[in-house]
């Protein structure tokens, strides 16, 4: 097909709406593919993994495994198969709940906050290019009240 570069379609009439939200979806999806490859080759951490990490990291206390569900993008089931990875690998630790016998809770083990603080550093090498750089603090208290306002409308 003789040496034709193949072109890339404009915005066009597309509606705003849908521009942003292709905007957000690329941006997303760029991001943590970006991310998530750098956690990969840097710690064997799969983005799924770091995510519940970045939950335990920040609680003072541990936490029940469905509120990690509630919280994280994850699914229950997701939620239990990364926390039966971690634990294999001694970055958390799952004990009986003492409020409810029937459910466990979770904590970040010393070498899961050892392996967090490494990975966090990694992300955020990785994210300071694309993500923190181009943005000044009016952009990212936008996008913070952005996301907050959607997410409200989701519980809602």
């Amino acid at each position: 097909m003789g040496g034709v570069a193949p072109q890339k379609l404009t915005q066009g009439e597309m509606p705003l709406a849908d521009h942003a939200f292709y905007g957000l979806v690329w941006a997303a999806t760029t991001l943590t593919e970006q991310v998530g490859q750098a956690l990969h080759e840097a710690h064997g951490l799969s983005l799924a993994w770091f995510e519940v990490m970045l939950w335990l990291a920040h609680q003072p206390e541990p936490v029940s495994a469905s509120a990690l569900g509630n919280s994280t993008m994850l699914s229950r089931s997701q939620v239990s198969r990364v926390l039966d990875a971690l634990e294999a690998r001694r970055f958390v630790s799952r004990t009986p709940s003492p409020k409810d016998g029937r459910s466990v809770e979770v904590a970040l083990t010393r070498a899961g906050r050892q392996a967090f603080t490494a990975a966090d550093e990694t992300r955020r090498h990785r994210l300071t290019p694309l993500f923190t750089d181009p943005l000044d603090d009016a952009d990212l208290a936008a996008l913070d009240a952005i996301w907050r306002k959607l997410k409200r409308r989701r519980a809602g």
